[in-house]
């Protein structure tokens, strides 16, 4: 099993020295500043707009700063948050929702139902450059009156009530945000957060401090630091130097040799985070040989036991086991004899291979860039011959948001409301900002779906569209992921089911 040298904790924590004001103290010692490691960086401030508010990993950041309309449970259940009750009028050609009472924002105005109509409003304009505005379109004619905020219903979307506790459902200071402007929000940003912006350094840091008037009662430290550690390396000697008390996404081999250990402890689940590659419909992928010969040259389980250590679970669509259109019955099998006799159908073999780009992030995810090579390992033995190229998971959105990503990209994608639309809708409709994937066909399709009023056939729908994308490769999904944190003794994590690392759920182990 790997060691970790005293030469690489010395160089994990080079950075972390420099800034020593906010150093974490010994794991031996009590907490009074909770340093967490993170495996990414915090591009903007607005949690509604851009890419990266359609980051996964970063929803925890912003989660312990804005509140969403809705509050998300670590089981992933949605409960009473700043809206305390919510729903359709019976014709469902309206919504209706209860603002929650008593709240302030962090500069200590009140915080009323015209933020939540404002912020609505502010999502569904298409001048924003909100990332799922199709979705908040859905919704006209806006209004809060006392406490409740109604809208009309301009296109049904079954699935309303579950993006307010998703990506961009985030409610924001109205009176602030217009008072300051964009650039201003984002040098002070302020929410109605268990924790309020202290301190931010980009790309180096970001320094929190305990909402004492938090609706949701004061969290259990006072300060916390969260460090942008996007090498998997440098974030596990983070934790083993004790310069971090948490920290997650480290190669499992690692996370097993920690865990338990002097000081530091382990909490691993299965999250709704999966593993896929993209496929481009540009240049090689558009042979459909190419693309199933690829699909069914990749050993899952042996990549989940070899490089993860077991932690995952191989899938072969994009949905999982607890997602509401998982058909376990939708199977691509490992068949390398197979994907040689496809790729000879096209004139391809070992001897004279087919040739592609493959984009992958490099520590951004246990083992990413390694399953990727044994991935392209595996490819060459049937005749395809991939270039490996490695970029940081913000050029990924930047280059998938304007369709430019490689004929084939790894990327880990979350689905934390486990609904199809959010899986395999937005990754697979062409008109969708996060898709590349273009065909006519798998366009008409879906298209119906996405306003389908009878749940059943709603679902049922997304289940043909999973096993047409299976059946032709339009997608290659891998695995769902098991999350590994590494934290110490003196603090109890609860894992969320989403992904998302949250501060105010950490309390002082008794």
């Amino acid at each position: 099993m790997k060691q970790i040298s005293r030469r690489t904790v010395l160089k994990g924590t080079a950075a972390a020295m420099a800034i020593t004001a906010f150093a974490g103290p010994s794991l031996a010692q009590g907490i009074e500043e909770l340093v967490i490691a993170y495996n990414v960086n915090l591009p903007s401030w607005d949690p509604t707009v851009g890419p990266s508010a359609v980051n996964p990993t970063i929803q925890g950041i912003y989660q312990s700063v804005f509140d969403q309309f809705i509050l998300q449970q670590p089981d992933l259940s949605p409960a009473p948050g700043l809206l305390t009750e919510w729903g359709w009028n019976d014709d469902k050609t309206k919504i209706m929702m209860t603002v929650r009472e008593g709240v302030t924002w962090h500069d200590g105005s009140p915080f009323t139902a015209e933020d939540v109509a404002w912020s609505l409003t502010r999502a569904a304009d298409e001048t924003t450059g909100n990332p799922i505005q199709f979705i908040w379109s859905t919704l006209a004619n806006i209004k809060a009156e006392g406490n409740v905020v109604t809208a009309d219903v301009a296109r049904f979307e079954p699935t309303i009530f579950k993006w307010m506790y998703f990506l961009t459902g985030y409610v924001l200071p109205k009176a602030y945000y217009e008072k300051v402007g964009a650039e201003g929000f984002e040098a002070a940003p302020i929410g109605t957060g268990p924790y309020m912006v202290d301190k931010f350094e980009r790309n180096a840091f970001v320094r929190l401090k305990a909402n004492p008037n938090y609706w949701g009662g004061k969290p259990d430290f006072e300060t916390v630091t969260i460090k942008f550690v996007t090498d998997a390396a440098s974030r596990v000697a983070e934790i083993e130097s004790g310069n971090a008390h948490v920290t997650l996404e480290m190669p499992y081999e690692e996370y097993d040799r920690l865990k338990g250990g002097s000081g530091i402890a382990g909490t691993d689940a299965p999250i709704s985070d999966i593993g896929m590659i993209f496929l481009n419909d540009i240049d090689a992928m558009l042979d459909p040989n190419v693309r199933m010969a690829a699909a069914m040259s990749i050993d899952k389980q042996l990549i989940i036991d070899r490089l993860l250590s077991g932690y995952g679970v191989a899938i072969d669509t994009l949905q999982t086991p607890e997602y509401s259109a998982y058909d376990a019955s939708i199977k691509v099998p490992y068949d390398p004899e197979k994907a040689k006799e496809l790729l000879a159908a096209s004139g391809y073999s070992p001897e004279n291979p087919v040739k592609f780009k493959i984009q992958t992030t490099r520590g951004f995810k246990p083992k990413d860039y390694e399953m990727i090579q044994a991935i392209v390992g595996l490819w060459r033995k049937i005749g395809i011959e991939a270039e490996i190229e490695v970029y940081e998971i913000a050029k990924h959105y930047e280059l998938r948001a304007a369709d430019q990503l490689a004929p084939a990209a790894f990327y880990n994608w979350g689905n934390s409301v486990a609904d199809p639309t959010t899986s395999t809708g937005f990754a697979m409709f062409g008109p969708s900002p996060h898709s590349v994937w273009d065909g006519e066909d798998l366009i008409g399709m879906i298209g119906p779906l996405w306003g389908e009023a009878d749940e059943e056939k709603r679902i049922e729908g997304w289940k043909s569209v999973d096993k047409y994308i299976a059946d032709n490769a339009l997608v290659i999904p891998l695995l769902q992921y098991v999350q590994p944190i590494l934290h110490a003794d003196g603090v109890a994590v609860t894992p969320h089911a989403s992904g998302a690392l949250l501060p105010h759920l950490m309390k002082r182990a008794s």
